[in-house]
């Protein structure tokens, strides 16, 4: 397995590698040597799995966790295709305000790392387009915000040819600015803090 950092501080990029014959196909998405060569520590306690389908022209995001308890995820794409988008929305962070961008599929099949306090957001290439995760802690609606996919000064690459489906929560999100205003931000400190607290011993 492979390992890429991202433009956005404690986010990586995970490739397997992919062994085909005349039944299909096998893969690991995540192998934990690999995992703890790159970031420094094993892949958090997974709390909940989870997976969305959505068809072309979706786009999900951006989307965070109130810190704390915070989130972190371990994404990758089982069928289609999603443009996969990481954004620091996390106030001190060196990189606050960057975005990396992975392309996640069932060709090279990578998968996404997303620190505590990072947004995610994804577009679905592709009609049936499945991302799954792995989640350090519970998903509770109460605790889940939105930044928009559409502000202007992130500039997210939403690929042209796609007109975005966005649900009302999100086409009603708050640019990052208005959000950090309003003191909906996580704080990159606490998050770095819960990363570590993460770890298994």
């Amino acid at each position: 397995m492979k390992a890429r950092e991202l433009a956005v501080e404690g986010a990586f990029a995970f490739t397997p590698e992919v062994f085909h014959d005349d039944r299909g196909m096998f893969l690991s998405p995540h192998q934990e040597a690999a995992f703890t060569g790159a970031v420094g520590r094993p892949l958090f306690p997974v709390a909940q799995c989870s997976y969305s389908v959505s068809r072309r022209g979706v786009v999900r995001g951006v989307h965070f966790t109130a810190t704390p308890p915070g989130m972190a995820k371990y994404a990758y794409c089982t069928r289609g295709t999603a443009l996969d988008v990481v954004v620091d929305t996390r106030v001190g962070s060196p990189t606050f305000g960057c975005w990396d961008s992975v392309v996640l599929d069932t060709r090279e099949c990578q998968a996404v790392l997303l620190p505590v306090g990072v947004g995610h957001l994804f577009v679905a290439l592709e009609d049936d387009t499945t991302v799954a995760y792995l989640l350090s802690t519970a998903y509770a609606a109460e605790r889940e915000h939105a930044i928009s996919p559409l502000d202007p000064a992130l500039g997210l690459p939403i690929p042209e040819g796609i007109t975005p489906v966005l649900s009302e929560r999100d086409r009603a999100a708050p640019t990052l600015a208005e959000a950090e205003r309003a003191g909906l931000l996580p704080r990159y400190e606490e998050c770095r803090a819960l990363d570590r607290a993460g770890a298994r011993p």
